[in-house]
């Protein structure tokens, strides 16, 4: 069992996330948090002096179109296949009840 997590610990995260959690499972969550923990340490070790940040390992680039300025849609237009437009808005059924 790893000495970096207790089973009060584990316990007390359990508690604040709300999990009732049996006695297996705090021995198994116990260890695989220690394995957790072991792991982030072993990588702590490491020389990364050299390394540049990133945030992606991989080189991103957006694809983007061009911003053309279009002529766009105009009221006749949207409002013909609409089953009910009326003043300049859709009509559609109610759906609340007003509540006093």
């Amino acid at each position: 069992m790893s000495s970096r997590i207790a089973k009060e610990e584990v316990l007390h995260i359990a508690e604040l996330a709300r999990l009732e959690l049996d006695e297996r499972e705090v021995e198994t969550y116990t260890l695989q948090l220690g394995a957790i923990l072991d792991h982030a340490s072993a990588i702590s070790e490491l020389d990364l002096r050299e390394v540049i940040p990133m945030t992606h390992p991989l080189p991103l680039s957006n694809v983007l179109r061009d911003d053309i300025i279009d002529e766009s849609l105009q009221e006749a237009d949207f409002a013909k296949s609409a089953p009910d437009f009326e003043d300049h808005r859709f009509r559609v059924p109610k759906i609340l009840e007003d509540s006093v």
